[in-house]
């Protein structure tokens, strides 16, 4: 049998929460002007993040793997059996989150969180430029016979969904930081007591 120390008990319990409040914030997505309708922005990588950020980037990758596998298991999948919308917001949540705390560690305080989202900002606008333009879209073409292709393909990629990953990963560091900073002396706290 498996003993657990409280303090692992408040970490698996504060995991369990925000992991639960990621996938609320999932759920909580909305499209923005000018960018394709199927383009929605959401939040959920924040709690991620500072799951990553308080016990080391593993955790924010479960965080995101776990919002990922139940919002397919509750909203299930525009391709059907295939989470293929789960595994692109999981790729590129846990990029996000992981860049952004490894650079984070290495450069310390504010600057380093800055220096540290806005990298994790453009490596996930340019790796899911080229992973939507070489796997996604043809995946979705595939699955779901939704085809585009030639310049339109291009345009939809190079003027909509890569503006669309660099705003996301703005809005995402400049909403995290300050949150961050107000948050991360109450839930250290909790965590260590």
């Amino acid at each position: 049998m498996v003993s657990y120390s409280s303090s692992q008990t408040r970490k698996l319990v504060l995991l369990s929460v925000l992991t639960a409040i990621a996938l609320l914030m999932q759920y909580l997505n909305f499209p923005l002007p000018l960018f394709p309708s199927f383009l929605k922005i959401d939040f959920s990588e924040i709690p991620a993040l500072i799951g990553a950020f308080l016990f080391g980037p593993i955790s924010g990758v479960v965080i995101e793997l776990l919002k990922n596998v139940l919002h397919f298991l509750l909203s299930g999948s525009e391709t059907g059996a295939i989470p293929l919308g789960q595994i692109a917001n999981f790729i590129a949540g846990s990029l996000f989150v992981v860049t952004s705390v490894w650079i984070s560690r290495k450069i310390n305080g504010i600057k380093g969180m800055i220096i540290g989202t806005a990298i994790a900002t453009i490596l996930m606008t340019v790796l899911l430029t080229i992973a939507n333009y070489y796997v996604i879209f043809p995946l979705y073409s595939y699955l779901i016979n939704w085809t585009v292709t030639g310049e339109a393909k291009d345009a939809l990629i190079f003027y909509g969904v890569a503006p669309f990953n660099l705003l996301k990963g703005v809005l995402l560091g400049l909403l995290f930081i300050p949150l961050y900073q107000k948050l991360f002396p109450i839930l250290s706290m909790q965590v260590k007591r």
